[in-house]
Parts: structure tokens; sequence; C-alpha cells
């Protein structure tokens, strides 16, 4: 029986700590700096196999060197279909095929339907949606044939309600949400899962911009911490949560329960 108060269940004095995510290979992109940064160290420590991708590679090789054996670094721009498949094939490579995909790459810009220029709009939605389409159709054979996986998709609370002054952002979150719930019906029968996880405010450097346009703090009376989002991104990586997909996993503080 499951140890819900160590998910790593009764180890024992002196026994081998065995991770959640032992035998996992995950790829998570975005995973050279900020909350992808803080997953890659998450999913290393709880035993998973991680393959960075990132444009930003002196980072990316820094964070894979700090985390040993386990990790490694490709450059990726996630908008590239050819980017993926180099990608996937240095995780099957190095580790085997990929098992968890962390679909974490994202941009803001703010901007409103009357003022956001066309060109920042499929900008942001090329990264922050097709990537994500992208990551998807690159692992989902490899996942088929290892047996199955778990495909997390880093969307927003923007992608739960509508945001002034972000008309790009926030259609970008919809969609990952929404797409997040077409490739689960798609994917079940191949024992992959797919969700979203729906972050409100975190403190990362893409949110000290952000953040300039959000008042209050959430309910819960502190902002997020990369930290908070990665232990969610384990659960759903991880077999616990086995029976969960096509769902969306709001992590925000409190901010969406309702007017104070």
């Amino acid at each position: 029986m499951m140890n819900f108060a160590d998910p790593a269940g009764d180890r024992g004095e002196g026994a081998e700590r065995m991770g959640r995510l032992s035998g996992k290979v995950a790829i998570v992109t975005g995973g050279a700096t900020g909350m992808g940064a803080s997953h890659t160290r998450r999913l290393v420590e709880e035993g998973a196999r991680v393959v960075i991708g990132d444009i930003n590679d002196a980072d990316g090789r820094v964070l894979a060197a700090d985390c040993g054996d386990a990790c490694r670094f490709e450059h990726l721009d996630v908008r590239e279909a050819a980017g993926w498949a180099v990608v996937v094939e240095a995780a099957e490579t190095a580790f085997g095929p990929p098992t968890v995909l962390v679909n974490n790459a994202g941009v803001i810009e703010w901007g409103g339907v009357l003022d956001l220029p066309e060109a920042t709009f499929r900008w942001m939605l090329d990264i922050n949606t097709v990537g994500p389409f992208l990551g998807m159709h690159a692992v989902a054979e490899p996942m088929r044939r290892a047996g199955g996986g778990s495909v997390i998709n880093i969307s927003s609370i923007a992608g739960m309600v509508g945001g002034r002054g972000s008309i790009a952002y926030t259609a970008s979150k919809w969609a990952v949400r929404g797409m997040t719930k077409a490739a689960a019906l798609e994917l079940a029968p191949f024992g992959i899962r797919v969700n979203s996880v729906h972050p409100g405010v975190i403190r990362t450097p893409m949110s000290d911009v952000a953040g300039t346009r959000t008042s209050g703090v959430p309910p819960i009376g502190r902002i997020g911490e990369p930290s908070d989002v990665s232990w969610l991104v384990v659960y759903l990586a991880s077999d616990e949560s086995a029976f969960t997909t096509g769902t969306e996993h709001v992590i925000d503080g409190g901010q969406l329960a309702g007017w104070p």
C-alpha cells in the first residue's frame, strides 16, 4: 500500500532512496532557467533522467553539468519540428525513449486587441501553442513504444480566465488547455496521459515583468515559488497520477477562488 506521507515509501534505516520517478526519461522545454530549471532539478532528484531543451545554451549547459550524469542539454527552438526530432533522438540515445514531456517553454508580451502588433501575436502563439503541439507530436510514437508516458503542458491561470491587456498570452494558454484535452483523448489508448498545469504568479524572471500587472497577493499570503509548481509536475510525471488525464491543475495560491 502506498504511504502518502512518504511518496517514496518506507525506506527503513539506511535504505537507499528510490525516487518517485526512477526509470523515467523526461524532456523539459525552457528548462534552463526559471520554473523549467526548478522542474529539471526536481525531476532529477526524484530519479528521472532529463534532457533540457532550450535556446539558452549557456545556462542550459551549466544546469545540465550541475545535475550530473542524469541530465544533458540540447539546443531547442520549440517552434521547429526538426529541432524536436534532434532532442527526442538525443534522449533515446542517452537514456532511452522519453516517457515524460514537460512543455514548459513560454513567453509573454503585454498588449490588447487594439494595440498588439500582429507579428507579436503570431510570435507568442508559435512559442506558447505551436511549440507544445510539436512536442506532443514528437514524443507520441516513442512514448507508445515505451508502453506509455505523461505529457505535462504548462499553461497558466490565464488559460482559465480572461486577462486585460494580454490577448495573445491568454489566447495561447487557453489553446494549450484545449489541446491538452484533445490529445488526452487521442493518446489514452496508448497509455499516454496528458494534463495541463495552471500556475498563478510565480517568482521567476518572466514574472518580474508579468507581476507588474498583477495587484495584491494570493489569499494564501505569498507569491508562488517555482518549487511549488515542480512538486505538482513530479506528481503528474509519476505513476501516482496513473488515473489522471485530460485535466487542469490550478496552482495559484487561491487567486481564482473568488472575490475576497
